[in-house]
C-alpha cells in the first residue's frame, strides 16, 4: 500500500486483519518501552509494554503462513494465538478483548462497519468479564470508552477508516483522563499503561488502513536455536526407550467431524492408552496436543480422523536422555506407558534460582520461570502443567501480574483439575507451598489451608528507584532506595541496607511476626547482606532470621516476616 492512500475500505475482510495485526505489532514494539516506563512505582520493573508486546505478537506468529481472506478463519488463529502467548494483567485483558472480537465475527467472510462495531463491543464485554473485580481508570476504561464514542458515530456514510479514526480520537482522550479515575496514577503522574499500549495497537491498525508503510522485518517472537544433535547418541543398535515428544496442532475440518461439539476428550482418552505426559485442548475449530509415546505413527493416524495438521513435531527423547541433556530440577523420567496418576502436583513461578531451589524442595513438581519483568504466558503453564501425572495441580503465580495467565490457562487445561492460589509475591507463595500437605485428601480442604498459609506473612521489597516521585507521601529521589510492600511505598533512603531496615521496621511494628526470611537479590554486595544480617542479630535478637541467596534481579532484598 501506498501512503495516502485513497481507498474507502468498506469492509473488514481477512488479509486486510492480517495486516492490521502486523501493523498493530509494530508500532506497539516500536513504542514498547514508554509503555514500560509508565510505572507508577519508580522502580526498573516495568513491563507492560513488553507484556502486551509479547502477547500481540503471540497472534501474529500465529498468523504465519495462513493466506485465507475469511475475516472469521484469520480473526480466529490471531486471536488463538494471542491466548496461548498473553502474558501479565495487561496482556490477558487484550487477548480476551480479541476472544471477544472473534465471537461477534463467527462466521463472517468480511464486515462492514456496525458489524465491526458489534464485535468491538463484544470485545470489551468479554475483557471486563475476565477481571474479578473491574477497576476503572484502566485499559478496561480506554477501551471501553472509546468504542462507545465510535459505535455511536456509525451512520450509512461510515467506512472502517472512520471507525477506527473515531475510536483512537476517543481512546487518545481517554487515556488522558485515567489519572482522574485513579489516584495512584495522578499521584505518580503517569497515564495508565495498559490503555497506552492498545491506543498503539490500535494507532498501527489505524496506519494500514491510510496506507502508511509498516516495517515488516522487525522481529516478533525470538528465534529459537535449531537443536544440535549428536547422532552417535542414538545408533543403529538402540532402542527407543524413551520414546517420542509428540506435539501436534490440528485443524479440525466439517467433513470429519461435527467441530463445534466435537470433545476433546476424545482424543484424550485414547492418548492414555498410548502414552503420558498428555495435554489437549480445543478452541474454537484448533486441537493442541502434546503426549510422550512410543508409537507417534498411531497418535497421527487416530488424529487425522477429525481433522487435518497444521503442525507436527516429534523428538527423539531417547536421544535426549543419552546426550545427558537436563532441565534441572523440573526433569522428569519420560516413561512411555501409562503411570498411575498421583494425587496432588504443585507448579510454583519463581526467579532466581536460589528461590526456585527453596520451592522444588517445598514439593514443587515444575518450576516456571518469570516473576517481575519476566512473566510466562499462557501456554508456559500449559507446558509445565503437561509434565505433571496428577489429579489435582496446584499453582503458585507469586506476583500479581501473573494470576490472569495462571488463571486463563487453568480453564484451558483438561488432563487435572487446576487450583490457582492466588499468591501475589514469593513471600505468600513461600509460606503457601511450606504448607503443602499431601496427606490431606480432599483437594478443597488443602486449597483453604494453602490460601490461609499464604496470608499468614507480610511481604517486603527492597528496590533502586529510577525517577523522582512523590507516593503515599514519601518523596523518592532518582537513585535512591525504596521499601514498600504491596502497592505501599513506606521508606525512601541513599543507601540499600538503610532502606531494607527501616523496611523491615515498619513490618514487625505490629508484633505479631517472629521469624524472618529475607532473599538476597543479584544486586546486593557480600558485604551489604553481612552487615544486614549482623544488624537484624542485634535489633530483634528473639526473631529467627535466616538469609538466602535468592538470586533475583531488581530487587536487592525480598524479606518475608511470618
Amino acid at each position: 500500500m501506498n501512503k495516502n492512500n485513497d481507498t474507502k475500505w468498506l469492509f473488514l475482510d481477512g488479509k486486510l486483519l492480517a495486516k492490521m495485526a502486523r501493523g498493530g505489532a509494530a508500532r506497539l514494539r516500536s513504542n514498547a518501552q514508554k509503555v514500560n516506563d509508565l510505572n507508577v512505582f519508580p522502580v526498573p520493573d516495568g513491563d507492560t509494554g513488553d507484556n502486551m508486546s509479547r502477547t500481540i505478537e503471540g497472534g501474529v506468529a500465529a498468523l504465519d503462513g495462513i493466506e485465507s481472506d475469511d475475516l472469521a478463519e484469520v480473526m480466529s488463529t490471531f486471536s488463538r494465538g494471542m491466548l496461548l502467548g498473553a502474558r501479565g494483567n495487561s496482556g490477558v485483558i487484550l487477548s480476551q478483548m480479541f476472544a471477544g472480537m472473534t465471537k461477534g465475527l463467527k462466521d463472517c467472510d468480511k464486515a462492514d462497519p456496525k458489524k465491526v462495531g458489534e464485535a468491538l463491543t463484544m470485545g470489551v464485554k468479554q475483557a471486563y468479564a475476565s477481571v474479578v473485580t473491574p477497576t476503572e481508570g484502566t485499559i478496561l476504561t480506554v477501551a471501553r470508552e472509546a468504542v462507545e464514542y465510535a459505535v455511536e458515530r456509525i451512520d450509512d456514510e461510515s467506512t472502517i477508516q472512520t471507525l477506527f479514526n473515531d475510536l483512537i480520537a476517543e481512546m487518545y482522550r481517554s487515556l488522558r483522563r485515567t489519572p482522574e479515575l485513579l489516584a495512584a496514577l495522578k499521584e505518580a503522574g503517569v497515564i495508565d499503561s495498559g490503555g497506552a499500549g492498545l491506543l498503539y495497537i490500535m494507532e498501527g491498525f489505524n496506519k494500514i488502513l491510510q496506507g502508511e508503510e509498516i516495517e515488516d522485518d522487525l522481529p516478533l517472537l525470538p528465534a529459537s536455536e535449531a537443536p544440535k544433535i549428536d547422532f552417535d547418541a542414538f545408533g543403529p543398535d538402540d532402542d527407543v526407550t524413551y520414546g517420542y515428544c509428540t506435539e501436534l496442532l490440528i485443524r479440525l475440518q466439517n467433513k470429519k467431524c461435527d467441530v463445534e461439539a466435537f470433545d476433546v476428550q476424545v482424543i484424550i482418552d485414547y492418548l492414555q492408552t498410548l502414552g503420558d505426559s498428555i495435554v489437549a485442548f480445543k478452541t474454537e475449530s484448533i486441537v493442541k496436543l502434546h503426549v510422550h509415546t512410543k508409537t507417534p505413527e498411531k497418535v497421527l493416524e487416530f488424529c487425522r480422523q477429525y481433522g487435518e495438521f497444521l503442525t507436527v513435531k516429534i523428538e527423539n527423547m531417547s536421544l535426549q536422555h543419552n546426550e545427558g541433556s537436563v532441565i534441572g530440577a523440573n526433569e522428569i523420567k519420560k516413561e512411555t506407558t501409562p503411570i498411575e496418576k498421583k494425587r496432588y502436583g504443585a507448579v510454583a513461578v519463581a526467579t532466581g534460582e536460589g528461590i526456585a531451589s527453596i520451592f522444588r524442595d517445598f514439593g514443587c513438581d515444575m518450576i516456571v520461570e518469570g516473576g517481575q519483568t519476566k512473566n510466562p504466558s499462557t501456554l508456559d503453564f500449559l507446558d509445565a502443567f503437561s509434565e505433571i501425572h496428577a489429579e489435582h495441580i496446584f499453582v503458585f503465580p507469586n506476583n500479581g501480574n501473573i494470576v490472569m495467565a495462571a488463571k486463563q490457562a487453568a480453564e484451558m487445561y483438561l488432563d487435572a483439575e487446576v487450583h490457582v492460589i492466588e499468591t501475589k509475591d514469593p513471600g505468600a507463595g513461600y509460606a503457601a507451598i511450606s504448607s503443602m500437605d499431601p496427606e490431606i485428601e480432599d483437594a478443597e480442604e488443602l486449597k483453604n489451608v494453602l490460601i490461609e498459609a499464604s496470608k499468614r506473612v507480610t511481604t517486603g521489597f527492597v528496590s533502586p528507584a529510577v525517577r523522582d516521585a512523590k507516593i503515599s507521601g514519601v518523596k523518592v529521589k532518582n537513585g535512591e532506595y525504596i521499601g514498600f510492600i504491596g502497592k505501599n511505598l513506606l521508606v525512601s533512603c541513599e543507601s540499600v541496607n538503610d532502606a531494607a531496615e527501616q523496611l523491615l521496621a515498619k513490618m514487625i511494628a505490629d508484633g505479631d511476626k517472629s521469624m524472618l526470611t529475607i532473599f538476597r537479590g543479584v544486586d546486593a554486595t557480600d558485604e551489604q547482606a553481612e552487615d544486614f544480617e549482623a544488624k537484624i542479630a542485634e535489633l530483634y535478637p528473639d526473631y529467627e532470621a535466616y538469609m538466602v541467596d535468592g538470586g533475583q534481579e531488581v530487587y536487592p532484598y525480598i524479606i518475608i516476616a511470618e
